[in-house]
């Protein structure tokens, strides 16, 4: 997301780092293509037009001219607008009240409401251990409800049972009473959708919303309509009391002018951003982190999280203490390619690394993408385990038999076993060095790990031996 947009101002800012010093025609020009990628990422005029009017009234001040490095100070003020402009602080779900909390989701038809209410049913779930329970009040869409059940099977959340000729105000009451009588912590009722904004949806909503008193309102928008959604939402916003936003499809919008002017023109916070179909690819929208990736200073934050939900502690030790042996097999580059592709794949990460949104492009022209991982990954499976564990018994017969077992050539297989060697080379070499420990000390990290922020200005890191020449 945003990719668009942060090489456009990427590019604004890298010739503004250039200048010794700056002044205040240097600032306006510089403004005046932050404007007008603004403007192309679809943000809505009048933020644009505020937005640049802030930032251009700091950056020509003397916190800009006196100041040491002053196009760093200029990206600065920036970030901090931009932040203002997202939002400021995150804001999260307000269920501190009687259980149960009841979330109410609103939305046009195709937004994609019921997989949002079912992706934020798991959250509360697995992340704050609540008791929730879904119910669907859409008797207009054919099998809506059905659908909502299925998903609820998927995310292990209790569905209220489907009644059929029931009206969505008797749903809401009836889930409502369930929900008090079964001990739920939340309740999350996901409403109809209709084409556009109507006054029969609109006297739906606000029947619900009385019948049901929600701690929450969630408009669910489209984030790929652009100003569309921005529209949508002001048009429900005057209707009924929304309490939060949540963009879907944020994953598949590169110009993401719809979050950035969200909150500017509806004053509704985003809560939640759908970055995919998967019933776990929901994000909690920051502001500092979402201006971090905008800007290309990355998203270090997010990266840990993802990295804590994914790896498996104990699966993480067993390798630390092979690798601090020198030990390095096919096994485990296999493993290390599944831990990629679980943290959302390599475009993913390196989208939220610190200074690495340009080699993200790089990589993804050099053919480096999810799919070489999944190439990678059927050459292994290929291998037989006796393989796995000792490539070097991998003679000319058997990468034939491998090569055509996972429907590629020897000389991917040879890119494979020659990247595997020099990673299994620089293991040893860190053996040698102490372990990991040793190896930590040895570049000054005091056996902690290493400041990522500080690869945003220190040169791109590269891919692992052979990464960039393989699949070529």
């Amino acid at each position: 997301m945003f990719e668009s947009l942060s090489d456009r101002l990427g590019g604004v800012f890298d010739k503004l780092r250039g200048r010794g010093a700056l002044n205040e025609a240097d600032v306006r020009a510089a403004m005046r293509e932050v404007r007008i990628a603004l403007l192309e990422a679809d943000v809505a005029l009048p933020v644009a037009k505020d937005f640049i009017a802030k930032v251009t009234q700091r950056a020509i001040g003397t916190e800009v001219t006196k100041s040491v490095t002053p196009g760093q100070q200029v990206v600065k003020i920036v970030n901090d607008e931009l932040v203002a402009m997202l939002g400021g602080e995150a804001e999260g779900l307000e269920l501190g009240v009687a259980p149960p909390a009841v979330i109410m989701m609103v939305g046009l038809q195709g937004s994609g409401k019921t997989t949002t209410t079912a992706k934020i049913a798991r959250r509360l779930k697995t992340k704050d251990g609540k008791k929730v329970l879904m119910a669907s009040l859409d008797v207009n869409r054919p099998a809506a409800q059905e659908q909502l059940r299925v998903l609820g099977e998927q995310v292990e959340v209790a569905t209220l049972p489907i009644i059929e000729g029931q009206q969505p105000t008797e749903i809401a009451r009836r889930a409502l009473q369930a929900a008090k009588l079964q001990g739920f912590d939340v309740l999350m009722l996901d409403t109809a959708g209709r084409l556009h904004v109507d006054e029969a949806l609109m006297a739906e909503m606000q029947a619900v919303a009385a019948a049901a008193n929600p701690a929450e309102a969630l408009l669910v928008v489209d984030a790929l309509t652009g100003q569309d959604a921005v529209n949508v939402a002001t048009n429900f916003s005057e209707r009924m009391a929304l309490t939060g936003v949540v963009l879907t499809r944020m994953d598949g919008d590169a110009r993401g002018g719809a979050a950035l002017s969200m909150r500017a023109v509806t004053g509704k916070p985003i809560k939640f951003v759908g970055t995919g179909e998967k019933v776990d690819a929901l994000d909690a929208f920051d502001p500092s982190r979402v201006a971090g990736r905008i800007l290309g200073m990355g998203d270090v934050v997010s990266l840990v999280e993802k990295a804590s939900e994914s790896v498996d502690a104990d699966a993480a030790e067993a390798m630390a203490k092979k690798f601090a042996k020198g030990q390095f097999d096919m096994n485990d580059l296999r493993q290390q390619l599944a831990q990629m592709q679980k943290m959302g794949g390599m475009g993913a990460m390196m989208s939220m690394m610190p200074g690495l949104g340009k080699m993200k492009a790089q990589a993804e022209k050099a053919g480096a993408d999810d799919k070489l991982l999944k190439r990678m990954e059927a050459i292994i499976l290929s291998m037989t385990p006796k393989e796995r564990g000792r490539p070097q018994l991998l003679n000319a017969k058997r990468k034939i038999r491998i090569a055509n077992g996972a429907g590629t050539t020897v000389q991917e297989v040879n890119r494979l076993l020659k990247m595997h060697k020099e990673m299994s080379g620089a293991m040893k070499k860190i053996k040698k060095m102490g372990g990991l420990k040793g190896f930590a000390k040895m570049l000054g990290m005091g056996g902690g790990m290493p400041d990522l922020g500080d690869l945003a200005g220190g040169g791109m890191p590269k891919l692992p031996p052979g990464f960039d020449k393989f699949g070529k």
